[in-house]
């Protein structure tokens, strides 16, 4: 091999390699994480020129879709540089997760998504130093499924969630050991998920889910809120719970007439992404 050439590829070598601090101690390549034997993936964004981040968001696709997909469609790289968080998108297998309403192929499979992405933020929070209490999660539909059940079974994890257009299937066990602060978002019109819930059809068949007032009144619950008060906004109306335990926060924005897509400006008068980032921001231990 020629000296030029062996002094390019060098170079190549330090402009794609990972940061040793950043380097996975299982072998994984950038962007990949074994677990349970097999290799999962994500994708990340990390603010340029960020050299203490202060906070991890895990941003969940819908059935169907990637994590490049969600990226893309909730525009969350650029909330993130706004706000100095790591960003991370996983891609759930058979473009699912296995939420527990038995309906997709990681669920009927036995795959351990919540296991995955506890794995995922104990990698990423060591790898980028995150602060305690500073990890927040969101997600669409299936995403948000996802987000839900994850806050139910270890909301060790999540300082707060911020779940659109999704529920929990009506046989979900739901009892976290602590409070986590929680904003829901849900269209009237949403057909794939229904607002009223019942039956619904997603990737890999039917399932029952909880209506998204029900949801949220179990956060109330769980949270051990005071009543809370509903306030009208642009397009729909805010119901909104300060004062729950442990300095935790449960608010509901119902979107009239919003179907079953990411609410973003201008499409819609809410903003889902600006929103969910105000609201971890202001729930960040």
């Amino acid at each position: 091999m020629s000296r030029r050439r062996t002094a390019l590829l060098a170079a190549l070598f330090l402009l794609f390699a990972v940061p040793a601090e950043h380097a996975s101690a299982t072998g994984d390549p950038p962007g990949a994480l074994t677990f349970g034997g097999v290799q999962r993936t994500y994708v990340l964004h990390v603010p340029d020129g960020l050299a203490h981040p202060n906070g991890l968001v895990i941003n969940l696709h819908g059935g169907s879709q990637t994590g490049r997909k969600q990226s893309a469609e909730t525009n969350y790289n650029a909330i993130a540089d706004q706000y100095g968080w790591v960003v991370a998108y996983p891609n759930g297998i058979d473009f699912s997760w296995a939420d527990g309403r038995g309906a997709a192929a990681p669920d009927r499979q036995g795959v351990d998504d919540v296991g995955f992405l506890a794995a995922l933020i104990g990698r990423l929070t060591h790898d980028y130093n995150i602060p305690a209490g500073r990890v927040f999660v969101t997600g669409m539909s299936a995403g948000g499924f996802m987000a839900n059940r994850l806050a139910c079974e270890r909301p060790d994890l999540v300082a707060a969630i911020a779940p659109v257009s999704s529920t929990l299937g009506v046989n979900v066990r739901c009892n976290p050991s602590k409070p986590v602060a929680v904003l829901a978002i849900h269209g009237t019109a949403d057909k794939v998920v229904p607002y009223k819930g019942g039956r619904m059809i997603g990737r890999g068949g039917a399932s029952t889910v909880v209506s998204a007032p029900t949801m949220v009144d179990r956060w109330l619950a769980f949270d051990r809120c005071p009543p809370a008060t509903t306030t009208t906004i642009d397009g729909g109306k805010r119901l909104l719970a300060f004062g729950c335990a442990d300095g935790t926060e449960v608010a509901f924005i119902t979107i009239n007439g919003w179907g079953h897509t990411w609410p973003v400006s201008p499409a819609a008068a809410f903003d889902a992404s600006r929103a969910s980032a105000e609201f971890f921001a202001a729930h960040g231990t």
